[in-house]
């Protein structure tokens, strides 16, 4: 059966996340996607306001959204098997690859050069503080959904926070720190309002 890129795209919704562990509320790729780009503007927003940086924040966002779109193909590799040794880190980011320029190549061609810069910019080099931020929104998202599945109650996921903000913590950038400091605070408070 053959997809077109929107009709690949709108199946986010049924790929879920985190599959190796009991889950008190399933989380989707549409879900994660969205958060990514949110907490990639916010990097980025905090980083051009409080630091003086210089970042891009709209192709930021942009890539954001499309940043895991290989796994509407693959699925969501769990995280230990995915990283647990370089050859398979390798060979993944190879399958990732071949996903994204697959999910391409179901565009008409008049789209594909311009959905491509978003997969394959051209401009990656210079983008690669943004893409550390992307990096790092999408292990914040994994922290929150740790941490709300914590507060619910499901112990599973302790050592999946633990390791998360581990991960957070070596990538010393002043961002997540104020991030982790400040944002997630906000949104916890938020969530105790009734």
């Amino acid at each position: 059966m053959s997809y077109s890129y929107f009709a690949l795209l709108s199946r986010m919704k049924y790929i879920n996340r985190w599959a190796l562990m009991r889950n008190a509320r399933e989380e989707n790729l549409s879900e994660h996607f969205l958060e990514v780009a949110i907490l990639t503007h916010a990097l980025c927003v905090i980083g051009n306001k409080k630091w003086n940086k210089n970042l891009s924040v709209e192709k930021a966002v942009l890539r954001a959204l499309y940043h895991d779109a290989a796994e509407i193909l693959t699925g969501d590799m769990p995280t230990p098997v995915k990283y647990r040794k370089e050859e398979l880190k390798t060979a993944y980011k190879k399958v990732e690859k071949e996903a994204e320029e697959r999910l391409l190549s179901t565009l008409p061609q008049y789209l594909t050069e311009e959905f491509g810069k978003v997969f394959f910019p051209e401009d990656y080099a210079t983008l690669s503080y943004e893409n550390k931020l992307i990096k790092a929104a999408d292990k914040l998202s994994a922290l929150i959904k740790c941490e709300e599945e914590l507060r619910s109650g499901n112990q599973e996921f302790a050592t999946a926070a633990a390791s998360t903000r581990r991960k957070i913590e070596e990538m010393a950038e002043e961002l997540t720190d104020y991030y982790l400091d400040y944002g997630i605070k906000i949104k916890y408070m938020h969530s105790d309002i009734d």
